[in-house]
């Protein structure tokens, strides 16, 4: 026992996180990704298709989003970070797609193919981030910050950048997806009964393939938008622990599979990340 109140200790984690503008801004800006982790995470397994490289996706789009960030020269800031968003995008999209083609047409278990690919992408980024994109002037291992033209701009002195707002934009559109249109019926309609689904005449392959393909481009894209908001350079440890692609996963089942369920999930899990620092200058329990 150290001696804290507990009921202090979160009174002072949630009034810091939720209840005063600096905050519950800050709050907001680490849910960005989160938010869009878990929304990868959530239309696969709404599918029942257990895709595990959101984690691996988020980080390899980062990683590409970053060197496009400091490789380009002489753009204009709009032109540069859509170029580096949607490198992120594309980079998640190329992850997910083998696994999808060998889960859709080859019959392979995606759970073990797309659990590998996070140990591979590790691997592959360690190598070139301590290699031919090593910022040789950083005192740690990490790649070149990205220009300033390729960084999201913190809003009025705030932690919040436009990236937040590209979250909520991509959770509206899955919102519209999941269940508004066809392809939600059919994602649902999948994960019950797979075969009877192929029996009526849906193409339930073609399926499994769309539904990794916007998973992985989701992750790509909270990879890119984390380091483009928030970190400005590759580190190994970008991802923080466990990371965001496994925070995501727990945010996806916590939220049931749903964006709305998502939203809450993400910025609550958010708030406690954010309360624990307050926690360490208000009190004597350690932030863990």
């Amino acid at each position: 026992a150290i001696g804290e109140n507990p009921f202090l200790t979160y009174y002072i984690m949630i009034q810091k996180s939720l209840f005063s503008m600096k905050g519950l801004l800050k709050t907001l800006h680490f849910a960005a990704p989160l938010i869009l982790t878990g929304l990868g995470i959530a239309i696969t397994f709404k599918a029942n298709i257990f895709n595990m490289s959101v984690e691996g996706a988020a980080v390899l789009g980062a990683f590409f989003a970053g060197v496009a960030g400091f490789s380009l020269k002489g753009i204009s800031p709009g032109l540069h970070i859509t170029i580096c968003l949607l490198t992120g995008v594309v980079v998640g999209i190329v992850l997910t797609l083998m696994p999808a083609i060998l889960k859709a047409y080859c019959k392979v278990n995606e759970m073990v193919v797309t659990l590998m690919l996070n140990y591979v992408v590790v691997e592959v980024v360690k190598f070139l981030a301590q290699g031919v994109f090593k910022d040789p002037a950083s005192g740690y291992v990490s790649t070149y910050m990205i220009a300033e033209s390729a960084m999201l701009k913190k809003i009025a002195g705030s932690d919040l950048t436009l990236f937040f707002f590209i979250a909520l934009f991509v959770l509206a559109l899955f919102y519209v997806i999941f269940n508004r249109s066809k392809l939600g019926l059919e994602i649902t309609a999948i994960g019950k009964n797979p075969e009877f689904a192929e029996a009526t005449g849906m193409k339930v392959a073609q399926k499994i393939i769309i539904i990794m393909v916007l998973s992985g481009a989701v992750s790509g894209l909270a990879g890119a938008g984390f380091l483009m908001s928030e970190k400005y350079r590759f580190t190994l440890d970008f991802s923080g622990n466990p990371g965001l692609g496994w925070d995501g996963m727990l945010i996806a089942l916590l939220g049931k599979h749903s964006p709305v369920g998502v939203l809450i999930v993400a910025v609550f899990y958010a708030a406690l990340k954010t309360g624990s620092e307050y926690i360490g200058l208000f009190t004597n329990v350690p932030k863990d």
